[in-house]
């Protein structure tokens, strides 16, 4: 009976050895992705990921409004794995709120600058791009009217109607907007707010993703959208040559676009070693190939040519730790400035 019972662990050990073995297997493993970056690029890097390593990847395209609000909801017990993507104030708001996972990859030693990662690990930069105007000059030649110069400009009555920016409620776009505006008027609620009642006046619609207006400016649904220049690259790459980039005068603030792994992430070993892959000059210079033209983080990773035309924009001292703990707050005091219910796209 001893020797039975002997032999049955042993058994259960080797069992145990072998399963253990092949979790290790990459064809074993698995990866799910939610993406905040343009859908082309987060198809095109999780395909890749998969191809370097043999991990099976999925993905879900959501705006990172809408991934912050899913993450909260399941409270530790993600159904993805990792964020790609994306401005980083709600990967900021994530982290005060547990629910990232701390994690400093090797690859992180080859940015290009200590600010383009969490100090504390919980994020880490994959791309840069600019907050600005891209305009529609055809349109605005046809009604006898100037393009916008700077941020102030866009308050004038005579662009009543024709200018769009991305939904606070479900876009980090447009909560980048508002803290920008924040800061620019030195921490001005009062201000800052004025700021968005008499811009609203003038907003014909409120898009759910952030590059969502700069889809509606080419055809000439909008003529002013207000988002990140290189989603008007991207734009002007399809074929839009009325078009026009425009960087606000007295300054204006750059997102990080980042990606981390969520805490309690079900598949921890597949998440880490896209995180390395997210670091790497391959990864990050497929975005180029799919349309997206941010500048990149890595030393090795050549930026897209066509991103030098906006190289020069005045860039504002952008506080990340105020962004971090007051988003949140005035994202809602927006929506309580703001009545446009019937121009929101939820």
């Amino acid at each position: 009976m001893k020797k039975f019972i002997t032999l049955t662990l042993l058994l259960l050990v080797a069992v145990a050895v072998l399963v253990g073995c092949g979790n290790n297997d990459p064809e074993q493993l698995e990866l799910i992705i939610y993406g905040s970056a343009e859908e082309p690029m987060v198809a095109a890097v999780a395909q890749a990921f998969e191809r370097e390593t043999g991990i099976r990847t999925t993905f879900q395209r959501l705006s990172t409004g809408e991934v912050y609000a899913r993450i909260r909801e399941e409270a530790g017990n993600p159904s993805a794995d990792v964020w790609f993507g994306g401005t980083t104030d709600p990967f900021n708001q994530a982290k005060l709120e547990g629910l990232l996972y701390s994690f400093v990859p090797e690859n992180a030693a080859n940015l290009r600058d200590p600010m383009l990662q969490d100090p504390d690990g919980y994020w880490h930069g994959i791309y840069v791009g600019y907050l600005g105007f891209i305009v529609n000059r055809e349109e605005l030649d046809r009604l006898g009217i100037p393009a916008p110069q700077d941020w102030e400009d866009l308050l004038d009555p005579m662009y009543r109607g024709l200018i769009a920016f991305a939904n606070p409620g479900t876009s980090g776009t447009g909560r980048q907007l508002i803290n920008t505006i924040t800061m620019l008027y030195n921490f001005d609620e009062e201000r800052t707010m004025d700021f968005f009642r008499r811009l609203d006046e003038n907003i014909m619609f409120y898009p759910r993703s952030g590059a969502g207006p700069s889809r509606l400016v080419g055809p000439g649904e909008i003529v002013i959208a207000i988002g990140f220049l290189h989603d008007g690259i991207t734009q002007i790459n399809a074929g839009f040559d009325n078009l026009e980039l425009i960087a606000p005068a007295s300054g204006t603030s750059f997102e990080i676009g980042a990606t981390a792994i969520f805490e309690g992430a079900q598949n921890m070993e597949a998440a880490k070693k896209f995180i390395e892959f997210a670091l790497s000059p391959e990864s990050q210079e497929i975005g180029q190939t799919v349309g997206s033209y941010q500048f990149l983080t890595v030393v090795d990773a050549s930026d897209p040519e066509v991103a030098q035309q906006v190289a020069g924009a005045k860039l504002i001292d952008y506080d990340w730790d105020w962004a971090a703990e007051n988003t949140a707050r005035m994202v809602e005091l927006w929506f309580e400035t703001i009545n446009a219910d019937d121009r929101i796209e939820e």
